[in-house]
């Protein structure tokens, strides 16, 4: 089984990648491969520094992602540009670390835009949708290093509304008011039912 995992920035889809990873799951995070892909020396500088100039780079050669996070709210061509460049690269690169997990493995992918990306909802067999407020998300995001609540307001609304997320889920693991432990509960009992389901149609 394929999955799919979204939520909005500061809903919790990292931890609960993390608590299908404990349990077998084979996890491609796309941001993780965005971060590769715009690291000193990742395939996309190129093409980046081509198009948007050294005001995107860091002195190592790396995206300066917070200049460029600034110039893609200000410019919505520039944001076009940017995704242009960079999600055929890590469509590409998600696609091959799919192929290379085991057929026997379930494959967890996350990634954040999958309600704005229709191509993604065709590559899984199941979306789990990671859902809270969006008090909660601005609380969860402002506690990071270098993020302001008006940086994390405007990520909220540059992604697709949480109506819209939730019209696409399989399942929704609503995670406001609650501990680790209750969100890992929540994850076991999606994990349960579709693994039954996977057992029941190999038996078949």
């Amino acid at each position: 089984m394929r999955i799919g995992l979204t939520g909005g920035i500061g809903s919790g889809k990292s931890s609960v990648a993390e608590m299908f990873a404990r349990r077998g799951a084979t996890i491609i995070d796309t941001d993780a491969i965005a971060r590769q892909l715009t690291a000193a020396g990742g395939a996309a500088m190129p093409a980046l520094q081509r198009t948007f100039g050294e005001a995107i780079m860091l002195a190592n050669g790396a995206l300066n992602r917070e200049a460029m996070r600034a110039l893609a709210f200000a410019d919505p061509a520039a944001k076009k540009r940017l995704e242009a460049l960079l999600h055929p690269l890590i469509d590409a690169q998600a696609q091959r670390e799919a192929a290379m997990a085991s057929q026997t493995t379930t494959v967890v992918i996350d990634v954040p835009l999958l309600a704005e990306s229709p191509r993604w909802r065709q590559r899984v067999d199941r979306v789990l949708v990671v859902d809270c407020s969006e008090l909660t998300q601005v609380a969860r995001v402002t506690r990071r290093a270098g993020w302001t609540r008006d940086a994390a307001e405007r990520v909220i609304l540059s992604q697709a509304p949480r109506a819209t997320r939730r019209a696409i889920a399989d399942a929704v693991v609503f995670n406001d008011d609650i501990d680790l432990d209750q969100l890992d509960a929540a994850v076991a009992v999606v994990w349960s039912l579709w693994q039954a389901h996977v057992e029941g149609a190999v038996e078949q």
